[in-house]
Parts: structure tokens; C-alpha cells; sequence
């Protein structure tokens, strides 16, 4: 039976029939419900919640009492008393759930608390995106109910002293309603496994089992997952095992760079949805087809506030200054790129999850992801995006007819001046890495002003390296940060850089060292 055929608590029904005001008001709703249930914890006496509710304009008075936040810095003054099992510290009582984050840049495990009411507001929002698949041309309407293969992280739970820690899809499918469990793959024994390689294998093995519809996961993962059933079973597209497979709910990443590699594993056409789902919540989701973006949620869990992502606000380091910039969602502007920051109803306040974004279309709330923070090079001016990188990639692959499912980039000193170097992964042995190394750059100077400024002064050189895709997988693997929710960094800085370098110095050695016994 379809999923969309379901009865639906009155409760989710509600919600989905809120009616559409503006987005101001919507959001300004949104924040007085997180005040309101708040106002007495620690958090919310200490930053006067009660004193806020009673302004004209709670919003701007939200914003001058209740500093901004950094993972490092609401955790030292406030989240560890929650992890230390005290209750009603930033939202009413005690957190038993935590989704483990390491993101891309971070050497060390973040907490993420997690309450029902945000895994209730995540809940409404995935049905809401489910049901506006209705709106989209020429949809199997019948493969909607059918199997979805989710490939995220384990969804066995760490226990610690009075709670539970892990990956938030651990955590989503320890408290997913029953009617779901048919449709999940690839059930809870094989979810709950640990080992990344292992689990890849059972599925790979159960493959021929299921009837599966909806691949659900970050891109990579998914394309290694596919790639490995169509070795294992000697197919030439994954349709020849999966014939209702129509759509691909990715994230994390930006799918073009992904698509031309991935499009070679279908025998058909497949619906493509993107969603911004991330441990602090979701965040957007793609709610129409041929969207330029996805639709911000904005009156449900999450209220939003938005720093200009410029030199005023950011050192160079992708630090956020003390007191920044702050602006409300009708005070934005499109084409601009501004960092989000985010409260919700796990009691996380104005907090910088790290993420760019811009509107494509303010009216619609529709955002694109342009990047992270710390993930940009600007090491002259040249004020370098991962937007601007994409675009690039994607360009190139169309160029050379190659598929280009990685790359990374790094600023190096070049004499007094400075270089980019770039790492590709590409499995093609006619990719040339001078000519697209050249390419690349013509293409950013086209896309970037001030790229091409720096290119005739301080910006010295680009160099490209090629590599194979695996040795993007093994160094991913070497540092832990294997399955679903991790992504390879696109900007390697500091320790990674260092870490990266000293992989690949070893992996160079390692080759010489064969060659020898070889010879």
C-alpha cells in the first residue's frame, strides 16, 4: 500500500494545513513557539525568553539579548550540562538522544541534542516533500509504496551515562513509526551494523530481494553501493534489478559534479530530489520539480537568521566575528551568499551550523547550498566557493566527457606568492591534468571576478593532480569518517591538509616500492 495512503494523526494533518502567510509572520511564529516552551529553562531565564515575548518586535529583541553561538562555545557554557544528565538547561527536559556529528572539518565527535519535538518537526517535514511528489509530470505513482533503500550511518546507538549517541539516522529509525518499517531497507539487522564495508557487502548480497523505488544517502556512498551490486551481478544498469527504482533523495553534497558518473549506472530516466538534512534538523527540501532550489522550512521547527558571508562578518579563517551582521528572512536579498544560523526545538540558539546558502528565489524561499564557512579559499582575495568549484567540475566534465565523482583543492605558497592545487579523482586514463587544470581555471575566471583579478597579480599558478576515485574512499576510511553522513571536505586547510599530504606521500612510497618487487 502506498505511503501517501496512509491515515495520518491529526496532529501531522494539522500541521500540514497551516495556512501560508508571509514568511516574516511565519517565522516570527515559529520563534514565539520556541520562546514559549522554553521560557524556563536555564537558557530561557538567563537570556530573559518571558522579557522578549512581551516586545513589539520579539524578533530584533531576540537578536540583542541572546548572543550568536559556535558548536564549541554553547557546548562549553551549556550542552554539557545536558550530556552531564541535567534536565531543562535549553529546552524542557532531559535530552536522551544525541546525533554525532564530526562534520567535514572537525577532528573531534560534536553532540547534537535531539528532542521528539525536532525529530516531530523533521517527521512533518519529510511528508510534506512526499506529498509534493504528487505535483511532479509523469511520476509512478505505484512506486512511491515500494521498497527505499536508506544507506546512512549505523543505526546501532552508543549508550552513555542516561542517553543514547550516534548517527541521526540511528536515531530517526529508532523512533520511526511502524507503518515505515516495510518500506526500509535494508532492515534493522543489516542498519544496525557498524562495519562500513560489511554493511555495503549484506547489501549488496540482499540486493536481489528487495523492489526498490527511492535511493535515499550522500551521493558517493551511493554510487559505490551501485557500482558494487552491478559488478557483483554482471549488469549493465541497476534497472535490470531494481525496474521501479525513480528517484534519488540526495544531499550533503551538490549532485552535479555526481550526475554524469551516475546517469551511466541507469537503464531509464530517474526523478532527482534534493533535501537539506542535516543533525540539527531539516533544514530544506526540493518541493517541485525543475525547482533552482529547495524550499526553506519556515514555519514548522526552525527559525533562521542569515550573516552575510563577507569579509566583514568572517576572518580569513572562516571564523564568524563577535558581533556580526544579522539579518531576518525579509530582510535578505538574492544572489547573495549569507551563513546560516539556526534555534530549533532541541534547544540549539542562534547557532552557526557552518553552511553558506543563497535565495534564488526570496518570494518561494528557495536557497541553494553554496559551501561551509571554513570550506572557501581566499588566500589573495580571490574569495574562491564551492559554488564556483562546482560549476567548474561540472563544466569540465562536460568538456572532456569524464566523470569527475571527487576533487578537494588547497592554497600552497608559490615562491613569495600563491597557487592553488587541486586533486581530482577520475578513473578515465585519457584525463588529462594539464588540460583540465587549465580549463578549470578559465572556467573560474569566468565565473569569478575576482578569481581573475587575482590570477594576473598574487594567484601564481594552478595546479591539478589526478587520482582514483578509491584513493579519495581510502584516505575517507584511514581518518573514520566512512558512511552516509560524511563527505570528502572540498577545501582542505590545517591539520586535514597536513593529513592529506602525509596519505599521499605514503600511497607515492608504497608505489615505488611495488614497482621495485615488480621489476
Amino acid at each position: 500500500m502506498p505511503i501517501i495512503d496512509l491515515k495520518l494523526p491529526n496532529t501531522i494533518l494539522k500541521a500540514l494545513r497551516l495556512p501560508q502567510n508571509n514568511l516574516r509572520r511565519q517565522q516570527l511564529r515559529v520563534l514565539k513557539k520556541l520562546l514559549k516552551k522554553a521560557r524556563f529553562t536555564s537558557f530561557g531565564q538567563q537570556y530573559r525568553f518571558d522579557e522578549i515575548l512581551l516586545t513589539k518586535h520579539p524578533g530584533k529583541k531576540f537578536q540583542e539579548i541572546v548572543p550568536t553561538f559556535n558548536y564549541n562555545k554553547i557546548y562549553k557554557e551549556w550542552w554539557h550540562k545536558t550530556l552531564e544528565g541535567q534536565s531543562d538547561i535549553c529546552w524542557p527536559g532531559k535530552i536522551k538522544y544525541y546525533a554525532l556529528s564530526s562534520g567535514t572539518s572537525e577532528a573531534a565527535s560534536k553532540y547534537i541534542p535531539i528532542t521528539n519535538d525536532l525529530l516531530k518537526g523533521n517527521k512533518v517535514v519529510m511528508i510534506k516533500q512526499l506529498l509534493s511528489l504528487l505535483t511532479y509530470e509523469n511520476i509512478p505513482y505505484a512506486s512511491i509504496g515500494k521498497g527505499w533503500l536508506t544507506l546512512g550511518g549505523s543505526t546501532e546507538l552508543q549508550k552513555g551515562p542516561g542517553y543514547y549517541a550516534g548517527d541521526l539516522s540511528g536515531i530517526t529509525a529508532k523512533k520511526a513509526p511502524f507503518w515505515f518499517q516495510p518500506f526500509y531497507k535494508p532492515g534493522k539487522k543489516i542498519a544496525k551494523q557498524r562495519d562500513w564495508n560489511k554493511k555495503i557487502n549484506e547489501i549488496v548480497e540482499k540486493a536481489p530481494e528487495w523492489d526498490i523505488s527511492f535511493l535515499v544517502g550522500v551521493p558517493a556512498w551511493i554510487q559505490m553501493c551501485v557500482e558494487m551490486i552491478l559488478e557483483r551481478y554482471k549488469l549493465s544498469h541497476i534497472h535490470e534489478i531494481w525496474p521501479n527504482l525513480s528517484f534519488f533523495v540526495h544531499g550533503g553534497v551538490s549532485f552535479e559534479p555526481y550526475k554524469k558518473g551516475f546517469e551511466k549506472m541507469l537503464g531509464k530516466p530517474i526523478t532527482y530530489i534534493e533535501t537539506y538534512l542535516a543533525s540539527e534538523g531539516f533544514i530544506a527540501y526540493q518541493d517541485r520539480q525543475y525547482a533552482a532550489g529547495m524550499r526553506l522550512v519556515t514555519n514548522e521547527h526552525i527559525f533562521h537568521e542569515f550573516v552575510p558571508f563577507d569579509e566583514n562578518n568572517f576572518d580569513v579563517d572562516g571564523e564568524m566575528v563577535e558581533n556580526p551582521e544579522v539579518l531576518m528572512i525579509h530582510e535578505i536579498e538574492e544572489g547573495k551568499d549569507y551563513a546560516l544560523l539556526i534555534s530549533t526545538t532541541a534547544g540549539i540558539w542562534r547557532y552557526l551550523i557552518g553552511d553558506t546558502i543563497r535565495f534564488v528565489d526570496k518570494e518561494r524561499a528557495e536557497i541553494i547550498i553554496t559551501g561551509r564557512t571554513k570550506h572557501f579559499l581566499s588566500l589573495v582575495g580571490e574569495h574562491l566557493s564551492v559554488d564556483n568549484m562546482n560549476k567548474a567540475i561540472q563544466m569540465a566534465s562536460e568538456q572532456f566527457n569524464i566523470c569527475i565523482p571527487e576533487f578537494t583543492v588547497c592554497g600552497v605558497p608559490h615562491g613569495n606568492f600563491f597557487a592553488h592545487q587541486w586533486y581530482i579523482a577520475c578513473d578515465d586514463a585519457k584525463a588529462d591534468p594539464v588540460k583540465i587544470g587549465a580549463f578549470i581555471d578559465d572556467c573560474l575566471k569566468e565565473l569569478n571576478d575576482d578569481y581573475a583579478v587575482e590570477r594576473n597579480s598574487a594567484l601564481k599558478e594552478v595546479r591539478l593532480q589526478v587520482l582514483k576515485e578509491s584513493q579519495f574512499m581510502d584516505f575517507m576510511l584511514q581518518k573514520g569518517k566512512i558512511g552516509g553522513q560524511h563527505k570528502f571536505p572540498r577545501v582542505l586547510k590545517g591539520k586535514m591538509l597536513e593529513d592529506w599530504n602525509a596519505f599521499l606521500a605514503a600511497a607515492t612510497i608504497s608505489t615505488k616500492e611495488n614497482a621495485k618487487l615488480s621489476a
